[in-house]
């Protein structure tokens, strides 16, 4: 199947390809069997977005944290509302399998969802909506009868600065009650991805830096802080044990090493929000 995608929607070809690169591995730590299933059906050139094993490392732990957090909301509430964010071509959905009770939206710009519909089976109370994510009108299909996850990975950074802050608002004065998980990276990071091959090759550009997780609660009223990790600290002690020696010995200098740097440390966060009537529970230090 060609692929066409230009720009910004190019890039989930990216991460998709890490994804497939760990499935493949003698150790894999996400283990997704659909995104190596995928990229055998696309005609695309992959050597050219940069990405390799070291970097399926990285995306793999990255996706693996966020399932894990959709996964925990989920056992939380299973009667739930899960919005997913620039979907791409992530197979979540199925790697999560979210109960009958819960309503999952996979939201993306159209020409992503169009391809998406043609290699992604139809699942139950699953829906498919083709829309950029600041666009609040497809909100007003939403039903807000339930607790909502908003789960965006990989996304923000690519929004304008004035439209990731407004986004945020459309959700909060949209569902009575919910969490939001995304990641983000710092200004300078947003700065500095410019010469980086993944943007070279595809003409993309990140836009949104966000150096304080802390700082959404003051532009976006209602949304409290619970979580916020680091982008190097989502690796176990067991992950290192199950990795090719030269791979071990990067994550462990990556988690022990750089991850104490101040700068470095502040690179990029992976935080969890809460807002609207429900306790936000503990706030945890990063």
């Amino acid at each position: 199947m060609k692929v066409s995608l230009t720009g910004a929607a190019e890039t989930l070809l990216a991460p998709l390809y890490a994804r497939a690169l760990d499935a493949r591995s003698p150790q894999p730590l996400l283990g997704d069997q659909t995104a190596s299933a995928l990229i055998d059906k696309l005609d695309y050139d992959f050597s050219r977005l940069g990405m390799r094993q070291s970097n399926a490392v990285g995306v793999a732990l990255r996706a693996r944290h966020f399932d894990r957090r959709v996964r925990e909301f989920l056992t939380a509430h299973p009667q739930a509302t899960v919005l997913h964010l620039g979907c791409g071509l992530d197979s979540r959905a199925q790697r999560i399998a979210p109960g009958p009770a819960v309503r999952w939206y996979d939201v993306d710009q159209p020409e992503v969802i169009e391809l998406r519909e043609e290699l992604y089976r139809p699942l139950a109370d699953h829906e498919a909506i083709a829309a950029s994510v600041t666009d609040a009108d497809w909100l007003a299909g939403i039903p807000t009868d339930r607790p909502v996850l908003v789960v965006a990975e990989g996304l923000t950074m690519y929004l304008a600065a004035d439209e990731g802050p407004r986004a945020l608002r459309n959700f909060v004065a949209r569902f009575p009650r919910g969490e939001m998980v995304f990641d983000t990276y710092a200004r300078f990071a947003v700065r500095s991805t410019r010469s980086m091959a993944l943007f070279r090759q595809t003409g993309a550009r990140l836009a949104w830096g966000v150096d304080d997780p802390r700082e959404l609660e003051r532009d976006v009223p209602g949304l409290r802080l619970v979580e916020a990790v680091s982008a190097y600290a989502t690796a176990d002690g067991v992950d290192l044990r199950h990795l090719p020696r030269a791979l071990r010995i990067r994550l462990r200098f990556d988690t022990e090493v750089l991850s104490r740097l101040p700068v470095l440390r502040r690179v990029g966060h992976i935080s969890r929000y809460a807002f609207g009537t429900e306790n936000a529970g503990s706030r945890n230090a990063f």
